[in-house]
């Protein structure tokens, strides 16, 4: 437990500050989702474990690092031993790609809508992908919505048919349609993540206008029925105002389905900018819980090939943060 309670420290703080050596050559960016923007991140890893910290100057989180990735992590006093971890595209091990940095979604929490982003090609996104092959496991596509979720899914299936021949797992997560699981599963897309996004349809309301989460359900049934258990996933945001009740309620509806959730802790960003960061307790608490419900469910994240749950960067995740 001495990692997982670490790593619940760190989430709850958020981020950290460089001193010493720079740091250039280990930094991610995040284009996509809330944490989109800023001035990078790092991965912090022990062993085969990991945690992202965006970096920032007024942190009291201190990373010194004394080149060629090895760091003393500073955190209330406490000094901790680990090393720095080369990405491949945004994250260690995989090619994280987004394909529109845009959204027309304005959900509450999430920067996107107001960033001047592109939407890259998908020549360009090949090419990237491709410069990075020997040094990745998976390869991982998301995306914002910039014109509508039809586009979206037909760029992202000509990406998929341009890298399938790689031999790398590609995991997908974007705004999907009905149709979308059968059509990533007949390109040979290994997994999934359609996202819930919040504990409550109450919230749902409140964070994202306009949307309606009613058939993400009927989507993600279809997308266990596809690509089978362990390889379904989907965010569930903690920290917009639901309760610890709710988000466990949350967490069995989705292990009922043979959805593996991922519970991911608000970023305070747009329009809830002012809400409190989630507790290390909290965050601890609500990993004993899940892990116990997954358990029961039969489900093992450490099964997961792709995507947030083989990185593990932002989150606890029961199994590989044990």
């Amino acid at each position: 437990m001495e990692w997982v309670n670490l790593k619940a420290r760190l989430l709850e703080k958020g981020s950290a500050r460089v001193e010493g050596a720079s740091v250039a050559a280990y930094l991610g960016q995040s284009t996509a989702g809330p944490g989109a923007g800023g001035s990078g991140s790092v991965f912090f890893t022990r062993g085969e474990r990991r945690v992202r910290l965006p970096i920032r100057e007024e942190s009291p989180v201190v990373l010194l690092h004394r080149g060629g990735g090895v760091v003393t992590l500073v955190i209330d006093g406490e000094n901790v031993e680990g090393t720095l971890e080369k990405v491949g595209l945004h994250c260690p091990r995989q090619a994280y790609v987004t394909i529109s940095e845009q959204c027309i979604h304005r959900c509450r929490y999430c920067m996107v809508p107001f960033q001047q982003g592109r939407m890259k090609t998908v020549g360009e996104l090949e090419a990237r992908i491709r410069t990075v092959q020997n040094r990745i496991d998976a390869i991982a596509i998301t995306s914002g919505v910039a014109a509508n979720e039809g586009e979206e899914e037909k760029v992202t299936l000509s990406l998929v048919r341009r890298i399938r021949n790689l031999g790398i797992p590609i995991g997908v997560s974007i705004y999907p349609r009905e149709e979308t699981p059968g059509l990533l599963h007949a390109e040979g897309v290994k997994e999934v993540k359609f996202n819930v996004e919040t504990a409550t349809d109450r919230l749902f309301t409140q964070m994202c206008p306009g949307l309606d989460r009613d058939p993400m359900w009927r989507i993600l049934d279809r997308s266990v029925a596809l690509f089978g258990e362990n390889h379904v996933f989907s965010n569930v945001i903690i920290g917009l105002g639901e309760t610890d009740s709710e988000m466990v309620t949350s967490i069995e509806n989705l292990a009922d389905r043979g959805v593996i959730p991922v519970l991911r802790p608000l970023q305070p960003a747009a329009a809830v900018a002012h809400y409190p960061r989630v507790s290390a307790r909290r965050l601890l608490s609500l990993y004993g819980q899940e892990e116990d419900i997954l358990k029961k469910a039969g489900l093992d994240p450490r099964k997961a090939r792709t995507m947030c749950l083989a990185c593990t960067g932002c989150d606890l995740t029961p199994g590989r943060d044990t």
